[in-house]
């Protein structure tokens, strides 16, 4: 007899996983006909919900919950940011610096900017996406890593 399927498909939540992995997003979500799966890698947690209402839907964690993320204990530890505007992300996926690995950085520390120039690239489901600069003044500080991982409303850089 041929075993019975539970109406979950196993390879579309591995799939969605690997979208995670290879695009440094910390959560997907999709829906098709009753069913709605959301992948998160910042809880590791996997969500399964069959024509449920919003509030009727509890969500079990499915892998053993993480220690207290490294990335919390940095951002205490790390100085307050200078006086300024501050730009944050306006989406989530990697910041980086320089258009080409190994070329100038758009800005450095000091350096004067007029609004609408590229200051950073933020890369979002393998497309490049140009962060302009939203006024002119002077970039007081970069507050993200070249290459590191941002998310939605993180503060990027100060200009003042």
């Amino acid at each position: 007899m041929a075993e019975k399927k539970t109406g979950i498909d196993q390879a579309l939540i591995r799939d969605l996983a690997n979208i995670l992995k290879d695009t440094d997003l910390t959560e997907i979500e999709v829906e098709q006909a009753d069913m709605r799966i959301r992948v998160s890698r910042n809880t590791q947690q996997v969500f399964a919900q069959a024509s449920m209402p919003a509030y009727a839907m509890q969500a079990a964690p499915m892998a053993a919950p993480l220690a207290a993320a490294p990335a919390a204990v940095a951002a205490e530890a790390a100085p307050a940011a200078p006086a300024g505007f501050k730009l944050t992300s306006p989406m989530v996926g990697t910041c980086y610096h320089s258009p080409a690995p190994g070329s100038a950085p758009f800005v450095t520390v000091g350096q004067q900017v007029k609004e609408g120039q590229t200051v950073l690239i933020i890369e979002a489901m393998k497309t490049m996406n140009q962060i302009p600069a939203p006024r002119s003044g002077k970039i007081a500080a970069i507050m993200v890593g070249d290459a590191a991982p941002v998310e939605f409303g993180e503060p990027l850089l100060v200009i003042e």
